[in-house]
């Protein structure tokens, strides 16, 4: 297959238009190194790094690959600013956005020759981030893992919107993790997808091996988004959900909420492995991976796939 034509290669300098997701947690350098060195663009998530922890992972990042790769950069990180200067002095050219007004960082990242991606849930802010001098928009889904956007919009209804909303290069995001939901997404307009849930169970993934688990073997209806009160989030539902569950059918305020998360929730059962009491953050395509690989493995995979769902297009449009 060849995609030199397509513009999110040719924005990012890479063979084929798979953008691996920044995941918190699970998206360290190696499985960054090891998307990036299959072709994709592998991304560092700097949402669950402190500033010289993120230091170490791109300076190994670098020492693993020659390819491009990135960093997610969620906007509400309390030190954010120490981040993007650690970014600039370790020469990464390309920041992936989210979770804030992309306006207030895009031009001084682009002041310092970085390609900057923003990651929105709507075409409302798509527009806006366009406005704001990205260079490209990730548009996720509600079928997405983690932290959602409160419209609810699934990747279906999105990605068509979005392509009428924004003329920029368009990664579509959210429930994608098999090479046939992959050419779905070019036929609503995409030219590249972000997937986020089938690298989390790969080898290289820094996620602790209950976790990978766990998604392996879970079912069609097994996530939920939640803890729409304070931000909304798509999780699987264990011990920890039944008691957020219940916190809200009795009414619970937000500071209740928020008192019952606590802190670190989310790394208890992603990267320590606590699958009872943990925030397990994955996607709706959780129902569809059914065992883990290596990174290798889910290109060799995602191309087959994807070449099998446009081959068995023949005939029937």
């Amino acid at each position: 297959m060849n995609f030199s034509n397509n513009r999110v290669c040719q924005l990012f300098n890479i063979e084929l238009p798979i953008v691996q997701a920044g995941m918190i947690w699970c998206s360290g350098w190696r499985l960054a190194s090891a998307v990036s060195n299959c072709g994709g663009l592998g991304i560092i998530g700097a949402g669950s790094m402190y500033p010289d922890v993120l230091r170490e992972h791109l300076q190994k990042c670098k020492a693993a690959t020659n390819k491009p790769f990135g960093v997610n950069v969620p906007l509400l990180y309390p030190d954010i600013d120490k981040l993007m200067d650690i970014i600039v002095e370790e020469d990464v050219k390309i920041v992936v956005t989210s979770a804030g007004n992309p306006a207030i960082w895009t031009k001084w990242l682009k002041e310092r020759g970085i390609t900057v991606v923003h990651v929105v849930s709507s075409s409302k802010f798509a527009a806006k981030a366009e406005k704001a001098g990205v260079d490209a928009i990730v548009a996720e889904g509600f079928e997405a893992g983690g932290h959602n956007g409160r419209e609810e919009t699934t990747t279906l209804v999105l990605i068509p919107g979005v392509r009428k909303a924004t003329t920029l290069p368009l990664i579509a995001a959210g429930g994608i993790g098999l090479g046939s939901q992959m050419l779905a997404a070019f036929a609503l307009g995409a030219e590249g997808v972000q997937i986020g849930s089938r690298f989390v169970t790969t080898d290289e993934s820094s996620a602790h091996e209950n976790f990978k688990k766990v998604i392996v073997n879970a079912q069609e209806g097994d996530t939920v988004l939640t803890l729409k009160e304070i931000t909304p989030v798509r999780l699987i539902k264990n011990e920890f959900y039944k008691n957020v569950k219940a916190y809200e059918e009795r009414g619970a305020s937000k500071e209740e909420l928020l008192e019952l998360l606590g802190r670190a929730r989310a790394k208890k059962g992603i990267f320590q492995g606590d699958v009872m009491e943990g925030e397990l953050e994955i996607g709706q395509v959780s129902g569809l991976i059914e065992k883990q690989e290596t990174v290798k493995e889910v290109f060799e995979n995602l191309l087959a796939e994807y070449k099998m769902a446009y081959e068995g297009l023949s005939g029937k449009v």
